[in-house]
């Protein structure tokens, strides 16, 4: 007998969530096995993002290159495995700058397309307009601001934002028009825990931290973070809970070793012919094609 999968996690249960004091666990993912392990863990959320620019596709040190199309494909993927968890598609860089109209058919493909939930899409100031009209074609829709990467050169590199007093205050107006403007969620990213507790107390909707403190509503780390399959430098708001790069090598070193010494594969790993059917085919076989 099949087991029917989990029902969708209801959108408004995210503000639920914030209300009842219940913290938000959202992950990345990009691709049918990390998604399935996503939804075995419970997590509340995912979000396709446009990380897998660096974790996934190769390209060095920067979002900015992963193109729509790339991220249908990771996104349509991840909606196909994933049931309960709300999946959110990250908006690359090029698809929501331009125009609101840009946007709009740009996050309706999200939608239609990939089977996302929700889209996000980083800053407030101009892009608020852009937030309105997604949410106005019904589409929900997640808000990006402190150290926003699509945009990280005209920051200064990856660094903390909001650190002196005018640059979070700004971080908290940022918030509320985002907030004004539609925005159902919020990711507050590398913002000092003082200045993410004040926006969170101050907005209705969820905050979802990374590298923003304890005090968020909820939190999100990069898949291949916290799974220890990234190496090099990683941002200090980053926990490890596993070092699957090691064991990852080791297993192929392993598998390598014995294909070589021909210890793989073994016995066990071969299909058997009755002996009877063995004897008539190499009969048939030497008569068909002499040696």
């Amino acid at each position: 007998m099949s087991t029917l999968p989990a029902a969708k996690l209801p959108l408004p249960e995210l503000a639920a969530m914030k209300r009842r004091g219940e913290k938000i666990v959202m992950v990345t993912a990009y691709d049918m096995p990390g998604a399935r392990f996503a939804e075995d863990a419970g997590i509340d959320m995912i979000l396709v993002g446009d990380s897998a620019a660096m974790v996934v596709l190769g390209y060095e040190g920067t979002t900015v290159p992963v193109t729509m199309e790339e991220m249908l494909i990771l996104t349509r993927t991840v909606a196909r495995a994933a049931y309960r968890p709300v999946v959110v598609a990250d908006m690359p860089f090029g698809s929501y700058q331009v125009s609101d109209e840009d946007a709009v058919r740009n996050a309706i493909r999200f939608v239609k397309e990939a089977g996302a939930d929700m889209v996000k899409l980083e800053g407030a100031g101009p892009m608020l307009s852009r937030v309105r009209a997604i949410v106005d074609a019904g589409i929900p829709t997640v808000g990006h601001i402190g150290l926003t990467p699509q945009t990280a050169t005209a920051l200064g590199g990856f660094r903390t934002q909001g650190k002196s007093a005018d640059a979070a205050v700004g971080l908290v107006e940022d918030a509320l028009a985002l907030q004004a403007a539609g925005a159902s969620l919020l990711v507050l990213e590398a913002v000092p825990g003082p200045v993410a507790r004040e926006i969170t107390q101050r907005l209705t909707i969820p905050t979802i931290g990374i590298g923003a403190g304890a005090e968020c509503d909820g939190q999100v780390l990069v898949y291949h973070d916290l799974l220890g399959l990234s190496e090099g430098h990683l941002p200090r708001f980053v926990k490890r809970y596993a070092n699957l790069s090691r064991d990852i090598r080791d297993a192929l070193e392993a598998y390598a070793a014995e294909v070589r010494d021909g210890t793989f594969p073994g016995p066990e790993h071969a299909y058997a012919m009755d002996a009877e059917e063995r004897a008539a085919f190499e009969v048939a076989v030497s008569r068909a094609t002499p040696r």
